[in-house]
């Protein structure tokens, strides 16, 4: 046990050090005086309808020469993400006190309740200079040393009941000056969202000034829903220097916040770590290995009491008998692996870096064509683990592997589509990306399962210690806390506390619009995971074989697996003390997402406590001399 320690400190010492370790990007830019650049807009999202809309979907100021859109990966299609040109154009290092974007715009009916609704929903825009996203900084009122940045700046703030538009937009850029004089880097951006009416701006040509010194006396825009308001959009630049290298100036986003917290959720992990390997520790060391020496010990006229005394010896003859519904359960912990493979090496390759939020939508992108690539482990997994269990069918199983969670999956998402159509959302996915998709699974994903399980399938199956009799045993009655509803129920609590808080983290990113990169203290969690569900379920499993209860293969994958349930619990909880979603399609696409992540949540950890079931059960009946 203290080996177990020392390797977990071990693993969080290097995973803490992993943490400042990223690639924020290919290679910088570098820009010299003068030089013209154009801010990106990128989408439109808000924390209460959770529905994201591209930057024109709203009546603003286009280019001269129009809009275009910039190529994206996979990634960041389904994210939603609709990156276009702006107006607003930026020259390094010249400063710019006022400018008009375009001409006034009077804003149509129609588009003035829609501007008005999105305001009241609080949306928040989101731009890009130079690949770095826009960010808002405010200063706490306790602590107004310390700067807090939001990822994004706000569409407009309602006051007193009335949506006001932030028209007039203050931009600061922080740049870097390299050993080479002249020569720049843009390593900070800021937006300070401003609401200005038209009648308080001069107008000269493209510049304007402010009729008042004061900004509080200024008069901000209003927008009337129902009717046409005149609008005047406006920007301002001011560039800074900054000490800041351009290696970290992701630092202000990806700056470690309630860094306590997280070493606390390692700490109450890593007590139940040591708790639950006591448990293990004894029933291996001490109950186990003293029943095994003494019935090796036995004379054969002595056989029959001393299979009396210790239960989990009297079920040696159907230990091995094959569960009901084989090929279901084959497909589902074929699932199970490849959803493993392909979790581990994603976050392996964003612990090393290489998955950076500058990168942006390859999280998403690696995630999905990992999934595709490692459907040949899970398939082979699934067909060899089909031939032990003395399955005949193996096409039929393998292509229920290979197709049981994507039809699932991409079902609910399809229909959830129609619904973002329906809204205009940039997340409704196009239909050229649906067949990209559909190409991934039939042509890389569905082959490689299939494949991998005919190989698994001709593969000698797992040699098993002892034979199986041909006349099932009669399980006798349970104990009340060893029934089926109630072990399971007992098992998931203790892999949910593990994961609990960092969890917490999670959603937040996911709902509430940030950035999350603390995968070193998620790799963390996950081994500390993986521990925890692995001897929940070896223990509830030795109890349940003592009680001469053999059919432990289907009770193995629900026993881990079973954490999923606390998890969706937790999801609705968040989702009623944390969140502000109101309408239908927010609520359901919430809860369809949350329904997904917590299934494969499930499958990833119950395909974990089989195969430590399935060598933990192996082993103690291999250690004992059965005729």
């Amino acid at each position: 046990m203290t080996r177990l320690l020392q390797t977990l400190v071990t693993l969080g010492l290097i995973v803490y050090g992993a943490r400042a370790f990223y690639l924020p990007g290919v290679a910088p830019t570098e820009y010299q005086q003068g030089d013209e650049i154009n801010i990106k807009a990128v989408k439109m999202t808000s924390v209460k309808t959770q529905i994201p809309y591209e930057y024109y979907s709203l009546p603003f100021c286009k280019p001269d020469h129009g809009v275009e859109y910039r190529s994206e990966n996979l990634g960041e299609v389904l994210r939603g993400d609709r990156i276009s040109n702006t107006p607003y154009t930026l020259n390094v290092r010249e400063n710019v006190k006022c400018k008009v974007v375009c001409p006034a715009m009077d804003i149509l009916t129609a588009d003035s309740s829609k501007l008005a609704l999105r305001i009241k929903e609080d949306y928040t825009i989101h731009m890009l200079v130079d690949n770095l996203p826009a960010a808002t900084k405010y200063i706490r009122i306790d602590k107004p040393d310390v700067a807090q940045y939001e990822h994004g700046f706000k569409l407009g703030a309602m006051v007193d009941g009335k949506p006001l538009i932030s028209n007039h937009l203050a931009f600061v850029i922080r740049y870097h000056e390299t050993e080479t004089p002249g020569h720049y880097r843009i390593v900070g951006f800021e937006v300070q969202p401003l609401s200005v009416e038209h009648t308080q701006l001069d107008l000269k040509d493209k510049s304007c000034t402010f009729k008042s010194a004061s900004m509080k006396s200024i008069k901000p825009q209003r927008v009337v829903s129902g009717e046409t308001n005149k609008i005047q959009f406006s920007y301002s630049v001011m560039w800074t220097p900054s000490p800041v290298a351009w290696a970290s100036r992701w630092d202000t986003y990806l700056a470690l916040k309630d860094g306590q917290i997280h070493w606390f959720s390692i700490v109450n992990s890593l007590t139940i770590v040591l708790f639950l390997s006591g448990i293990v520790a004894i029933i291996l060391v001490r109950t186990l290995r003293r029943d095994i020496a003494r019935y090796n010990k036995i004379d054969d006229e002595d056989m029959e009491d001393a299979i009396e005394e210790t239960g989990w010896k009297l079920v040696h003859g159907d230990v091995f008998r094959p569960p009901v519904h084989v090929r279901l359960f084959c497909a589902l912990i074929g699932t199970g692996v490849q959803l493993l493979s392909m979790f581990v090496i994603t976050l392996i390759l964003a612990v090393l870096g290489m998955l950076s939020p500058a990168s942006r939508g390859a999280l998403l992108t690696a995630s999905i064509f990992l999934y595709a690539f490692m459907g040949m482990f899970g398939g082979y997994m699934a067909g060899r683990l089909y031939r032990t269990l003395k399955g005949d069918q193996w096409k039929e199983t393998g292509i229920m592997c290979a197709v049981l969670f994507p039809s699932i999956g991409g079902g609910l998402s399809f229909v959830l589509n129609f619904f973002l159509w329906f809204k205009g959302s940039s997340a409704a996915v196009p239909f050229t990306t649906m067949l990209a998709l559909l190409a991934v699974w039939l042509g890389i994903s569905l082959p490689l399962v299939v494949g991998g399980f005919y190989f698994g399938f001709r593969k000698q199956p797992y040699d098993h210690p002892v034979r199986t009799n041909q006349i099932p045993r009669q399980v006798p009655e349970q104990v009340w806390y060893m029934g089926r509803e109630m072990s399971v129920m007992m098992a998931g609590i203790l892999p949910f506390c593990a994961v609990f808080i960092e969890l917490f983290f999670i959603l937040t990113a996911i709902w509430e619009n940030r950035f999350y990169y603390m995968f070193g203290f998620l790799f963390l969690v996950f081994v500390i995971l993986v521990i925890v569900c692995s001897e929940i379920t070896i223990v509830i499993i030795y109890f349940m074989l003592c009680g001469e209860n053999y059919h432990w293969w289907w009770r193995s994958w629900f026993l881990s697996g079973s954490s999923a349930g606390y998890v969706f619990l937790y999801s609705m909880f968040y989702f009623s003390s944390k969140l502000s979603i109101a309408g239908f399609v927010p609520t359901l696409l919430y809860f369809t997402y949350s329904t997904l992540m917590c299934c494969t949540y499930g499958l990833l950890t119950a395909a974990i406590g089989f195969y430590a079931s399935y060598w933990f059960v192996s082993n103690i009946y291999g250690a004992v001399k059965i005729d």
